[in-house]
């Protein structure tokens, strides 16, 4: 096949799968029934997400606990831009173009603690803020000034002690669009949570397998019948109401499984008894427990690899305790056995005989059919989008 003929064949595969988004906006709900293998495989497709959802998109880089100081900073990679978040000398979180403004490399690596940022190329220097303070032997004059170099800096906003950041600064607000969660997380008070534990990771899957997985009660029973299932069963699992920046899920506990503290004194008894899960579209995934937090920041990599930052945060305030490291154990154990079946599904979804199948009701994958309805609004083909949306969100 000649080259133009594999860019054309790319591009026709590109709105095939938009088109495809869009006929599922007009699926009823009762019919409702998963994306293709194209959506999960195609190199081009996920290109094209990269651009039109990655760039555009609020996507959640960490926690602010990882910044706790003045300082302290992290370093972050999204979809080719390398990112440097901070906490500068006003103590304002901000999130950083992590490129030198001489000859383009990466100032910092890593994460750690500094009082200004030293390129370790040629030496140029930065204040927390991005302000150029040095530029060894370069001469000022019209064509180059200090004052007004400075490394470039992403809007930002902050959710429940949770950094996000957009790329192309197109984004409506964020926070705003997600004031619906407030009534079914406000009890738990994540922003005033401890910063127990971080990690990354690199999973051989597709970045929204990833997110469906999280974010559906479906699998909790057959996948994880030693640790998850006694805890929070799948027919215990209700839909909660969604919106256009998220859906969520509560996972009830057994009735035989006991309390799990320390919690927050302003937790109902509901909630002292079940956990909540939302979506943050597109990539952000979090699980409000009444004893601890579970989050995880999503970023593709390629096709079939995901880039992962997950941590835990906590009403423990000591990450060497025994509740807290138990805890941890629970997390990797049941992450693992995740991990495990994705990986096997990447390698399913390549196959040319795998024919998407119907979904579960919505106590257990209605989460997943809203992550569809959300692609579909956002990626699906213009022409063939439907004149006017009969969505009734709840």
């Amino acid at each position: 096949m000649s080259n133009d003929s594999l860019r054309n064949a790319n591009v026709s595969e590109v709105r095939s799968l938009r088109a495809e988004l869009s006929a599922l906006r007009q699926v009823p709900r009762d019919q409702a029934r998963a994306l293709s293998a194209g959506f999960y495989t195609s190199h081009d497709y996920l290109e094209f997400e990269r651009e039109v959802l990655f760039r555009t998109q609020w996507i959640c880089l960490g926690h602010i606990g990882a910044i706790a100081n003045v300082g302290d900073y992290f370093t972050a990679e999204l979809v080719d831009e390398q990112l440097l978040i901070v906490r500068d000398s006003s103590s304002t979180v901000k999130v950083l173009s992590n490129v030198c403004r001489h000859r383009g490399s990466p100032v910092m690596q890593g994460a750690g603690h500094a009082a200004r940022f030293v390129c370790g190329y040629h030496g140029w220097t930065y204040a927390l803020d991005g302000r150029l303070l040095a530029a060894p032997l370069i001469r000022e004059g019209k064509h180059f000034s200090k004052s007004t170099c400075r490394l470039p800096q992403f809007a930002s906003e902050i959710w429940q002690g949770y950094i996000f950041v957009n790329l192309d600064g197109s984004a409506a607000p964020l926070v705003s669009a997600l004031s619906r969660t407030d009534p079914f997380i406000k009890h738990y008070h994540p922003a005033e949570q401890h910063f127990l534990f971080e990690t990354q990771e690199v999973w051989r899957t597709n970045w929204k397998c990833l997110v469906e997985n999280f974010m559906e009660g479906y699998h909790l029973s057959p996948l994880h019948s030693k640790t998850l299932h006694p805890v929070t069963p799948t027919n215990l699992c209700e839909k909660l109401p969604d919106g256009d920046a998220f859906t969520g899920y509560r996972a009830n506990f057994h009735p035989e499984c006991p309390e799990r503290g320390p919690y927050h004194a302003d937790l109902t008894q509901q909630e002292r008894r079940s956990d909540v899960f939302y979506c943050v579209y597109p990539s952000f995934v979090v699980g409000f427990c009444p004893h601890f937090t579970l989050y995880m920041c999503i970023r593709p990599l390629t096709a079939d690899t995901v880039g992962i930052r997950w941590g835990v945060t906590g009403i423990a305030d000591d990450p060497g305790s025994p509740v807290v490291e138990s805890y941890i154990r629970f997390c990797k154990e049941f992450c693992a056995e995740d991990r495990m079946q994705l990986e096997r599904l990447q390698h399913g979804l390549n196959s040319r005989s795998y024919v998407p199948g119907p979904l579960a009701p919505d106590h257990v994958e209605g989460t997943v059919w809203d992550i569809i309805q959300y692609m579909a609004r956002r990626l699906g083909e213009p022409s063939a989008a439907p004149a006017a949306s009969t969505d009734s969100r709840g």
